[in-house]
């Protein structure tokens, strides 16, 4: 049933296709405390499903196996990033068509090959991150790849580009060995992280990510990590860049088709101009929607108060005025840096 899972996975465009069993993640524990000292910040449903994301089980009652997926984001022929001083930068993952609407349908497709597969008694559950799974600790314990000290799932033949998806069933399947650590004494992603927020190897304090301030915390960035993250507005890729299995990253054939070459080097003068309903129309389908217009005004202040010159002031005044209160204090606080810097 292996074979036939893994091809069927390969034709549906998934670049790894790996299987473990359902039994508790080891590093549950880990987890537990990993939330007890609050590094999960305002994230709080991983608090509400912390007993499910432990135990597979009470997701699925009767799972026996975990299906486990990689499909490769990496774009070897990207465009160069702007040179201009009033441009932002997107996280990688972000420049396509959401990843959620283009694994999920496939996923779908899957999930009944395998309940096909297994028989009327055969019951299936999948996820595209959305789940209450240790999904990264699944994916090591399938030989999909490791966890490195940047937290992230690294594939020895994908690299560190790469979307993870799970099915979780009933079926019983024969698992594959788990993959070893192959970190080394590599401390780049260490070194290369804005914040520190990875605090030591393999622990992040999600508090001081730059993924976690743009995109999960709602609220005011703190005024002392807003200089860090530079002219980042959504999301943050400095820890998976300086990989160096990244040497063997190779392109997806599943998300090529779908970059949004508009979201390589946006222009932050133009998009802090987006009212409600062009902010809706120019992100439509991709995961940026997620900040809705008051995140994704605010990071674009807070990267034009860092890299932004005087040309950017009128439209940062307009912004101060702005009836959501959010956007209007960081771009009071940008205007601030950008007069200061002359």
């Amino acid at each position: 049933m292996n074979a036939a899972i893994r091809q069927r996975a390969a034709e549906l465009g998934f670049d790894d296709c790996r299987f473990t069993t359902a039994a508790p993640p080891a590093s549950a524990e880990k987890f537990q405390h990993w939330l007890a000292q609050k590094n999960h910040g305002e994230m709080t449903w991983l608090e509400r499903n912390a007993e499910k994301r432990v135990e597979p089980q009470k997701v699925l009652a009767g799972a026996n196996s975990i299906i486990t997926l990689a499909v490769s984001y990496e774009i070897q022929k990207r465009k160069a990033e702007s040179g201009k001083r009033n441009t932002g930068v997107i996280a990688r993952y972000a420049q396509f068509t959401d990843y959620h609407e283009m694994l999920g349908e496939r996923l779908k497709s899957l999930t009944q090959f395998v309940n096909q597969l297994g028989g009327a008694e055969t019951r299936s559950l999948w996820y595209v991150d959305t789940g209450p799974l240790l999904e990264r600790d699944f994916a090591q314990r399938a030989g999909l790849g490791f966890v490195g000290k940047h937290t992230n799932v690294i594939s020895r033949k994908l690299g560190n580009w790469i979307f993870l998806a799970e099915i979780l069933t009933t079926l019983e399947l024969a698992p594959d060995a788990p993959e070893k650590n192959h970190c080394g004494n590599c401390t780049r992603c260490l070194a290369a992280c804005p914040t520190n927020a990875i605090i030591a190897p393999f622990q992040l304090d999600a508090r001081k990510c730059i993924a976690y301030l743009t995109i999960e915390l709602k609220g005011a960035i703190p005024v002392e990590l807003r200089p860090a993250i530079g002219n980042r507005i959504y999301g943050c890729d400095d820890c998976l860049a300086v990989c160096p299995w990244n040497k063997f990253a190779r392109e997806g054939n599943l998300m090529k088709p779908h970059v949004r070459a508009d979201l390589q080097s946006p222009d932050l003068i133009e998009m802090l101009q987006l009212d409600a309903a062009s902010f809706k129309a120019r992100f439509a389908g991709t995961p940026m929607l997620r900040t809705k217009r008051r995140g994704l005004l605010r990071n674009i202040c807070v990267a034009l108060g860092n890299v932004g010159d005087k040309s950017a002031l009128p439209v940062l005044e307009k912004s101060a005025h702005d009836p959501e209160a959010l956007i209007a204090e960081h771009a009071r606080w940008a205007m601030e840096q950008i007069v200061a810097r002359g």
